[in-house]
């Protein structure tokens, strides 16, 4: 415990300045995802562009992937969060539950992911990088990948993916010395359960909106 406790206080009086300008604004997006804002996507994008860097000088190289997927994804997001109807100017895309099978295509797409993640990390780890932790860093990129794909479509489902994101990568950038990073997605992990339950009780109360329609 002392042993880690020293590692944690060494690796955070070298932490960078931009960590933390990544980490603030990450927890900000996710905030603001909760509450179903569309600032969660300008505010995400600042921390997404800093992790790419980080990611990479940490040979973390499935994580920085999946910031740059981020990336690409935030922009798509914000333009379909943004859209609203003519006439009630009420947005277009609600928040809903996934379907079975809508279900089914979030494992495959995930199961997809991780194979090609953790056999391309697996090379770079043999060929360029012997610090990769190709298992731990494919699961945490392939979840959050899924998380990201299905908080652009406003699916509760969303939450349940960025709880494992937020599990798997509290270890790996402890091990890799981004400690402010590990205890960034510690905060980040019980907001995404707030997120849930948020996301599932404006879920439900549609569905039952609907039904009384």
């Amino acid at each position: 415990m002392n042993l880690l406790w020293q590692q944690f206080l060494n690796d955070l009086s070298q932490t960078h300045w931009y960590e933390y300008i990544a980490v603030l604004a990450g927890i900000a997006s996710v905030w603001y995802s909760r509450k179903e804002n569309i600032l969660v996507y300008p505010v995400g994008l600042v921390n997404t562009i800093i992790y790419i860097y980080i990611s990479v000088r940490g040979h973390l190289y499935g994580e920085a992937s999946v910031n740059f997927y981020y990336t690409v994804v935030s922009i798509y997001g914000w333009i379909i969060w943004a859209r609203r109807d003519r006439e009630s100017h009420e947005h277009l895309l609600q928040i809903t539950s996934s379907s079975r099978r809508e279900w089914t295509f979030q494992l495959l797409f995930f199961g997809a992911f991780y194979f090609v993640l953790y056999t391309v990390l697996s090379y770079l780890k043999k060929e360029f990088s012997p610090g990769a932790i190709p298992w731990a860093d494919a699961f945490a990129s392939a979840t959050a990948y899924t998380g990201m794909w299905l908080m652009a479509r406003k699916k509760v489902e969303s939450w349940y993916w960025w709880i494992l994101t937020n599990m798997a990568s509290i270890p790996l950038y402890f091990v890799k010395h981004f400690v402010v990073t590990s205890l960034y997605y510690l905060i980040l992990l019980g907001l995404a359960f707030a997120g849930l339950a948020e996301w599932r009780r404006k879920a439900l109360a549609r569905e039952a909106k609907i039904g009384l329609s």
